[in-house]
């Protein structure tokens, strides 16, 4: 194993029978509840805060916060919401995770559960992921039948019932307040903000107390409570503010393309290492966190370091982890064009900066690579990124906004080269464009 590689949730991945109820507990599974269910639920809290966690869906949020923002003194149902949409382009993680590691997203949903005194819990799969569903599905079926979920787990007096749902492949439903939309029965659409609406920890699903995390986040605290927060808190102690480890779902022109789970603190060029290197040319450009992050150079991937605040510095994200590695024969041009075109199409229209600046965007950039550019169109495409970035109801438009102005502040060679002459600066525009 690379010393850069520190496999925590998938030390087990490779083993079918960690995906058993058995085969978990054989390898110390349900140490975390067993202990949590012996503990205060603020007690719980508190080794969440203590282990640094922040979500891994791609804000980075401290986890500890949101678990910590419910109402102590009940008045309505508490609801755990577990965020598996996965829609971000380039970010594969959290199916290999439901596939292979289910029980360990069962444990650390009812761990939270528990300490935020909720008594169901929703896992929202995307729709076109049928086997992770399936082996949710399994595993859930499984706890069941052990006394692992439902009434009195345990026999500690906790009840907690989860359930799953499919989606219906809108990236839109991967945005909190639009999946709880969705999975309340009416159209995937966002809802109002705060300051302007109750955060979901106030009004949630059906307007109730509601933690929404990632499948990752949630994976992290079985760990936490079995180990303590100190403990997780001591992987990724060289960055300023992450800890623990990170999954990246690494993509583009690398020799072994896959999930690799690094400790916070490791470099971007140790990542790509483990990947097996740059193939095809020597290394151009990475998208760090998914598609909706800026783009950093061959440069800046030299110095960056994987961390919340270190990322950056860079000039980009960690954000959910989708890293796309880029060698010099790609055209970038045509990389945001088909990133545009990814992003218009799935707007659900409910506001004009998204709906008519997601689609203008692509049409610009569909002029240039079709070779009819104009003069001032670079700055036509910053303008209108500047128009739709915070302007927009939820976080799809700047997820639209900051790859192209990222690449155009990179690249702006390759922009301005396509519009005056027509074509890239590395190759011919692809068939079908």
């Amino acid at each position: 194993m690379s010393m850069a590689e520190l496999k925590l949730l998938f030390e087990h991945a490779g083993d079918p029978a960690y995906a058993t109820l058995a085969g978990y507990q054989a390898k110390g599974g349900y140490q975390g509840l067993k202990k949590a269910l012996g503990m205060e639920r603020q007690a719980v809290i508190d080794q969440v805060k203590a282990s640094g966690l922040r979500g891994r869906g791609g804000a980075g949020f401290p986890t500890w916060i949101k678990w910590n923002g419910i109402e102590k003194e009940k008045t309505k149902p508490h609801y755990m919401i577990c965020n598996a949409d996965e829609g971000e382009p380039g970010t594969f993680k959290d199916k290999q995770l439901m596939e292979q590691t289910p029980f360990l997203l069962i444990e650390g949903m009812t761990i939270g559960g528990f300490a935020t005194n909720a008594q169901s819990g929703y896992i929202y799969i995307r729709g076109e992921f049928i086997d992770a569903a399936r082996a949710m599905r399994k595993a859930i079926d499984e706890a069941y039948a052990a006394g692992l979920l439902g009434k009195n787990i345990q026999g500690s007096g906790y009840d907690f019932d989860l359930y799953i749902h499919l989606g219906a492949g809108s990236y839109e439903c991967g945005e909190e307040s639009a999946l709880m939309s969705s999975l309340m029965g009416e159209r995937g659409m966002p809802r109002l903000k705060f300051p302007h609406a109750p955060l979901p920890t106030v009004a949630g699903l059906w307007d109730c107390p509601t933690i929404i995390n990632n499948v990752e986040t949630y994976c992290c605290a079985p760990f936490i409570v079995a180990n303590g927060g100190e403990w997780y808190a001591s992987m990724g102690a060289s960055t300023k503010n992450s800890r623990g480890t990170k999954i990246f779902s690494v993509s583009g022109h690398v020799n072994k393309p896959g999930n690799y789970e690094v400790e916070f603190g490791t470099t971007m060029m140790e990542l790509l290492e483990l990947a097996g290197g740059i193939n095809g040319g020597a290394l151009k450009a990475c998208v760090p966190g998914g598609s909706s992050v800026p783009m950093i150079n061959a440069e800046a991937c030299a110095k960056a370091i994987i961390g919340y605040e270190e990322m950056g510095e860079v000039g980009s994200m960690v954000g959910s982890g989708g890293c796309m590695f880029l060698n010099e024969h790609t055209c970038i041009v045509q990389f945001i064009w088909r990133t545009s075109q990814f992003y218009m199409r799935e707007s659900c229209g409910k506001c004009t900066p998204c709906r008519e600046g997601t689609r203008w965007l692509h049409q610009i950039l569909d002029r240039i690579v079709k070779g009819g550019g104009r003069p001032g169109d670079f700055e036509l495409l910053k303008d209108v990124c500047s128009q739709i970035d915070g302007r927009s109801f939820c976080g799809l438009g700047d997820a639209a906004a900051w790859p192209v102005a990222g690449a155009l502040k990179v690249f702006p060679e390759e922009f301005h080269h396509f519009i005056e002459h027509g074509r890239s600066m590395v190759g011919p525009v692809p068939v079908g464009v």
